[in-house]
Parts: C-alpha cells; sequence; structure tokens
C-alpha cells in the first residue's frame, strides 16, 4: 500500500509539472530557457534543504548523486520546455510517453530483465487507451517539436532506471539536482540575450522546481526500488491522464465521455501490469 501510495504522489507530481509548465510557456509568461533555469535552481535549493535538516553524523555520503544523472535531468528539463514551444499538449504527451516507456522497457531487457506477460499485456493496453485519448487531437506535428520531445522522453527515462540502484533516494535526488543546476546557470542568463520573465512566470517554475520536481523526484526515487523496469514504465501513463482531469478542474476544460473510458482503459492496464505480479508473489 505505501508503494502504491507513493506511486500516486509522484504520478500527480509530474502531472502537475505538465500543467505547470503549460500555464507558464503557452501563455508566454516567461522564455523557456529561464523556466528550465528557474526549475532547476529552486529544485536544488529545496532539496539542499530538506538535506540539512535530516542531516545526521553519518547519515549522507560525500558527495551523493552523479553527473549522468543530473545530465539525464538537466536534458530533459530543457527539452521538455523547448517542445512546448511548438507542440500541442496531446501530442506533447504521446510523444514523451512513450519515448518514456520505450527507454525503460528497452533498458530492462538490454539488462536480462525479462518482463512477464501480465507486464507486457497491461503496459500494451495503457498505451493504446492513452492512444485512443490522444490520438484524434493529433494533427501533423512540428518535426523539432517532436525530437526534443522525444530526447526529453529518453532522457526521463535513463533517469528514472538510473534512480533505482541510487541508495537514499533524497540525498541521490539533491545530488542530482544540484550537479543540473550547474549545468543551467548559463540558461539564467537568458533574459540578458532576448528572453523574458514575468513574476508569474517565474512563480510558476519556481512551484515546479521546488515542489513539483525536487519533492517529486523523491518520492520516485524512494519508490522506485520496489518496482520492475517495465512495472515503472507501465505506471507513468497515467500522468497525462491526471493532468487531463487536472485541466477540467483548474483550467475549466470539459469532462468528456472519451476522457473517462480512456482513463478506465489506462487505469486498468496499470492494474494488470503492476499489481497481477505482485498478488503471484
Amino acid at each position: 500500500m505505501a508503494t502504491i501510495l507513493l506511486t500516486c504522489v509522484a504520478l500527480v507530481a509530474f502531472a502537475a509539472n505538465s500543467l505547470l509548465a503549460r500555464a507558464a510557456l503557452a501563455d508566454a509568461a516567461i522564455d523557456a530557457a529561464s523556466y528550465t533555469a528557474v526549475r532547476m535552481i529552486s529544485g536544488a535549493a529545496i532539496l539542499v534543504a530538506v538535506v540539512f535538516l535530516r542531516r545526521r553524523e553519518g547519515a549522507i555520503r560525500a558527495r551523493p548523486g552523479s553527473w549522468i544523472s543530473a545530465l539525464a535531468i538537466f536534458a530533459y528539463a530543457l527539452a521538455f520546455s523547448l517542445a512546448y514551444l511548438r507542440l500541442g499538449a496531446a501530442t506533447g504527451a504521446v510523444i514523451l510517453f512513450a519515448c518514456v516507456q520505450g527507454t525503460m522497457v528497452l533498458w530492462g531487457i538490454a539488462r536480462a530483465e525479462r518482463p512477464h506477460l501480465y507486464e507486457i499485456a497491461g503496459l500494451a493496453v495503457a498505451f493504446a487507451a492513452l492512444l485512443w485519448l490522444l490520438l484524434p487531437r493529433l494533427d501533423a506535428p512540428d518535426p523539432l517539436g517532436s525530437a526534443l520531445m522525444a530526447l526529453a522522453g529518453a532522457a526521463w527515462g535513463v533517469y528514472s532506471v538510473r534512480g533505482r540502484g541510487a541508495g537514499d533516494p533524497i540525498d541521490a535526488t539533491a545530488g542530482n539536482f544540484v550537479r543540473a543546476a550547474i549545468l543551467c546557470l548559463p540558461l539564467a542568463a537568458a533574459p540578458l540575450f532576448g528572453g523574458h520573465a514575468s513574476g508569474p512566470g517565474l512563480l510558476l517554475a519556481v512551484v515546479s522546481g521546488a515542489v513539483t520536481s525536487g519533492l517529486g523526484y523523491v518520492v520516485w526515487y524512494r519508490v522506485l526500488p520496489h518496482l520492475t523496469t517495465t512495472q515503472a514504465a507501465a505506471v507513468q501513463p497515467a500522468a497525462p491522464v491526471i493532468a487531463a482531469f487536472g485541466g477540467v478542474m483548474l483550467l475549466g476544460e470539459p469532462l468528456t465521455a472519451r476522457l473517462i473510458i480512456a482513463s478506465a482503459g489506462i487505469l486498468g492496464g496499470l492494474a494488470l501490469a503492476a499489481l497481477k505480479p505482485a498478488a503471484r508473489g
């Protein structure tokens, strides 16, 4: 139950990141480079504060995290922001989560982790339902935007699979975000070169960085060791569904029968992939 609850919290955080980014970038409240920099730097700041609050003698490694994981999350965050300047939300969600899932499943297969039939079937059902929900809204996606979102998805997948063996999730996530914030420092100069950052845009970026990214990734890192690679890939289609319902509640978008039916299919597929193997064990 704890694993299920923490997984739900992480997915809500991922969905909130999409809503925050869409609100900030679609309305041109901030440029993509500044949004990425503020998001990563504020995430690093809150995580460093959390680490110091819980610090005990010998509880923290000298240099938690890794530059490879930091580069992965930096690539995800920047490509994600840039892609949403060119793609609609539905198109971007399909590309992002298809690449996340594909990367994680291929990683597991490459490491001789054989997915069970229930996991494969559940993943297929969930992804098919997600496509059925979003496909009617796809229309000739921008090639560059599509490539950027594919890069974001692949980077997120790499970051997720590396997180399964990262040790203490808070220390590891803090170390990764600090490194990613260092990589983002050149982006902070974007307003000097034609970029822009309004007060609302900065606020959205800070919330995304400190709450739904920094603390959200701590939760995700904590739950990953309890999931197989395929299960971790399978649960992620729930994030765009949560984002869609968030749009209904927060942005006044209509609640359609298609959304309800597709959501039931996605969540049913997730249950098949994630819960059935646990029941057998």
